[in-house]
């Protein structure tokens, strides 16, 4: 298609108005709601410029962008309305468009009135294609949004040209991370880094982040482990003419997430205070009645006729209300709804310990005298203490710092056979990994416990960067003795990028001529010198089927791995050695 061409059909687009919206739903976990919806542009289906990327890319080029922005947003927001879409409209608008001469503030406003749609409804999404010059101005234009009541968001964090300047300079209410952090994050520890400082950075300037781009369950998996609320992918949902509109419809396919072997993944069935509950059409005056029947009731949820939670009513929140003069004779009648909260935090009851205490510090708004409701398949089943949260962590740190290996602080061998306990009693299909380093007792007596310190580091440090913290478990059992637990298909691979990694980690251990002659000499356990290969690793397998696990206890797992780590060691250098449960039991 030639640039003429091109430049005819963006021409005959922007003429007919012949645009098509899609939406593509952002759901809250902890809500278990559809926060709302990122409207996607398309061109003709028959046309050369169906493609956003094509019809955007032709637009910019021809000096058209704002204008083809304009009649997108236009489009988006009238199917929206003629849809009757519930939650916020995500609009994409590149800041290009916005410092443009002949950019036109206020004409998404007029058109949203013109609609219907409250300003509070619509998120101004930022993309950035092209590098920005003048920060200051588009925090001017910026400002213009936000005075007349709109969020912002910042899109595709870490792969703009200055996106992390963009968000220190204009705070966005929403920060979404770039598809390419959120790929494979599952098996990529660095990623897990990025996205965790991100969520770090995010609590600081009170933005929240949504995570978009996810396809896999064990990428949901991992960014739920780490405290991420907000999520949009193909997993949920493609962007569609006609949307979802129920997330509970969508949040079953989390049902294939494997449950975490960390001592954190028990659920919240100790937080649980089986409170009564009201629906939204409960008088306010009988409420009240109940708050002060009620001396130790702080909160009471507020459900729909489904018995799923729509909005939370607390205590000194319902009578700051009835304070003001007449209140009490103007609400007293009036359904609690006019009254409640919709802004809550809901949390499954299976979700773990350390899920709901990261929710719970990322809620700019949750304070502590506030209970949050906790759900079982969306349905209400009681009432949790932000206080008992706390203690409740506090108590496993405690433990855990206990039970965890002073120099490499993983778990030690109390979790360990809890962890092994654990896989046994879900009948999970896994490996269980003995791993044990070769030639590390004269390595230490030559080079010193302090180098031999550093070595253990090391491979902890191998072995975290192997594992999907939402699946696996690492252990350390004591000296150069490890334990590695992987609940994933590709274990194999996983072993061997970890045999390299070691390898290739050791080499700034040695002195030049060990590493030159691939050898040291040191004393052997009999006092006597010998020659003694590089460190390297030895690894027992034990490839663990769910038909054997009622006919195992942990001792006696971890005796099998013991037994393969073994046969592993009879073999010089490298080497894996793997014990199927199923030929065992044969």
């Amino acid at each position: 298609m030639t640039v003429t061409e091109q430049l005819s059909a963006l021409g005959l687009i922007l003429a007919h108005g012949d645009l098509h919206s899609l939406f593509q739903p952002i759901v809250s976990l902890s809500e278990r709601r559809i926060l709302g919806y990122e409207a996607l542009t398309r061109g003709p289906s028959n046309s050369p410029l169906h493609a956003p990327i094509a019809l955007f890319s032709v637009a910019r080029n021809a000096g058209r962008l704002s204008e083809l922005e304009q009649a997108a947003r236009k489009s988006a927001c009238r199917r929206f309305r003629e849809l009757q879409l519930g939650g916020k409209l995500f609009l994409n608008v590149s800041p290009e468009s916005l410092l443009e001469p002949s950019h036109q503030p206020g004409r998404t406003l007029k058109l949203l009135q013109d609609l219907g749609i409250s300003p509070d409804q619509v998120v101004i999404e930022l993309t950035e294609q092209a590098p920005i010059d003048d920060f200051s101005l588009l925090d001017t234009a910026l400002h213009h949004y936000r005075a007349m009541g709109f969020s912002i968001a910042l899109d595709d964090l870490g792969a703009g040209y200055s996106s992390l300047r963009l968000w220190s300079e204009l705070r966005p209410d929403y920060v979404k991370i770039d598809r390419h952090f959120i790929d494979g994050i599952h098996l990529d520890a660095v990623k897990r880094e990025f996205v965790g400082s991100i969520l770090k950075m995010a609590k600081a300037s009170r933005a929240q982040v949504i995570a978009e781009g996810i396809e896999l369950v064990e990428e949901l998996a991992v960014l739920i482990e780490m405290g991420v609320d907000l999520v949009q992918g193909y997993l949920l949902s493609r962007p569609l003419e006609q949307p979802p509109r129920d997330a509970h419809k969508l949040l079953p396919r989390l049902d294939g997430i494997a449950t975490p072997l960390s001592e954190d993944s028990v659920d919240l069935s100790a937080l649980l205070n089986e409170q009564p509950a009201v629906s939204q059409g409960t008088a306010t005056a009988e409420v009240l009645e109940a708050f002060r029947a009620q001396a130790n009731l702080n909160s009471l949820a507020v459900l729909d006729e489904l018995a799923q939670p729509v909005g939370i009513v607390h205590r000194y929140s319902l009578s700051e209300a009835l304070l003001k003069p007449f209140a009490t004779d103007l609400f007293a009648r009036k359904p609690i709804s006019r009254l409640m909260s919709t802004d809550f935090l809901a949390v499954d009851i299976g979700q773990s310990l350390q899920q709901v205490s990261r929710l719970l510090t990322s809620r700019a708004r949750q304070r502590m005298e506030e209970d949050f409701i906790i759900t079982q398949h969306g349905r209400y089943r009681g009432l949790g203490r932000v206080i008992d949260v706390l203690k409740l962590i506090t108590e496993r740190k405690i433990q855990q710092a206990r039970h965890a290996n002073p120099l490499t602080l993983l778990p030690g061998n109390v979790p360990i056979q809890q962890c092994l306990t654990r896989l046994l009693q879900q009948g999970r299909e896994a490996v269980v990994c003995y791993v044990d380093i070769d030639s590390f007792k004269p390595f230490n007596d030559l080079y010193g416990y302090a180098k031999g310190d550093e070595v253990l580091l090391c491979l902890a440090q191998c072995l975290n960067e192997r594992v999907d913290p939402s699946r696996d478990f690492v252990g350390h059992i004591g000296g150069d003795d490890f334990l590695l637990v992987l609940g994933s298909t590709d274990w194999r691979k996983r072993l061997n990028h970890l045999l390299e990694d070691f390898q290739s980690q050791c080499r700034r251990f040695y002195h030049d001529e060990h590493l030159q002659a691939g050898c040291f000499v040191a004393h052997n356990r009999q006092g006597k010198r010998e020659e003694f290969p590089l460190l390297s690793l030895s690894i027992g397998v034990v490839h663990l089927h769910p038909q054997s696990c009622a006919q195992l206890d942990a001792s006696q797992l971890a005796g099998l791995a013991s037994e393969a780590k073994r046969h592993a060691k009879a073999v010089p250098g490298y080497s894996l050695h793997i014990l199927d449960t199923l030929s065992l039991s044969a």
